[in-house]
């Protein structure tokens, strides 16, 4: 992937709103503009024109502090990144894992939201700084996500040493193969296989380190 060169899409800037205040409101309205304009016109007709016509911010601040459209697509990403994703704690790594999956499958597939985060990590996989970011977004949900296998293990569901990233790896994986790979459909049988598949395994051990041979 490389980035393109027209005016619209600069090199990136790092964006770095104050906590509060008017940066962060301002921030808040270019993240929302951008996630509009990227549902509806995919990475290819995104403008940073468009992005500042819908959040009322000057372009010439857009262009300051974002750099053109490959940072507005990073920064919506970092954006969702920070957002809090609630986990399921019921006790058992198995259900845990099936509700973390059956939410993946419901925030890509349902009508009323799903078309936004495909719409995202589609612009973003076309440009290197939008990759970049996206690899960080997967790789906070992940270790957030860790927390249900890290609890399997303190209750000894799962051996001491497992990787919880792994785990959540292992269960979403199949999820994200199908939405953004093959194109092959999606629904929620096969994302609770997933997650089936993913918690046999921890048990299994298959997620803790492998001795290294002398």
């Amino acid at each position: 992937m490389s980035e393109a060169t027209t005016p619209d899409r600069q090199s990136p800037r790092t964006p770095t709103p104050r906590p509060g205040g008017r940066s962060a409101r301002v921030r808040a309205e270019v993240v929302t503009a951008t996630l509009a304009e990227v549902t509806e016109k995919g990475y290819d007709g995104l403008t940073a024109e468009a992005v500042a016509t819908r959040s009322g911010v000057h372009k010439a601040t857009l262009y300051r502090r974002w750099g053109g459209v490959d940072g507005l697509i990073a920064d919506a990403l970092t954006a969702s990144a920070d957002q809090p994703w609630p986990l399921p704690d019921t006790g058992d790594l198995q259900e845990d894992l099936r509700r973390i999956t059956q939410e993946v499958f419901s925030v890509f597939t349902g009508p009323e939201r799903g078309s936004t985060p495909t719409a995202l990590i589609s612009a973003a996989q076309r440009s290197d700084v939008g990759a970049t970011a996206l690899r960080g977004f997967f790789a906070a949900r992940h270790r957030q996500a860790a927390e249900v296998a890290e609890r399997a293990i303190a209750r000894g569901e799962l051996p001491v040493g497992t990787d919880g990233v792994e785990v959540i790896r292992a269960a979403t994986a199949p999820l994200y193969y199908r939405l953004f790979v093959t194109g092959e459909p999606l629904d929620a049988s096969t994302a609770e296989r997933a997650a089936d598949v993913a918690a046999l395994a921890a048990r299994a051990g298959l997620f803790t380190p492998t001795p290294k041979e002398n």
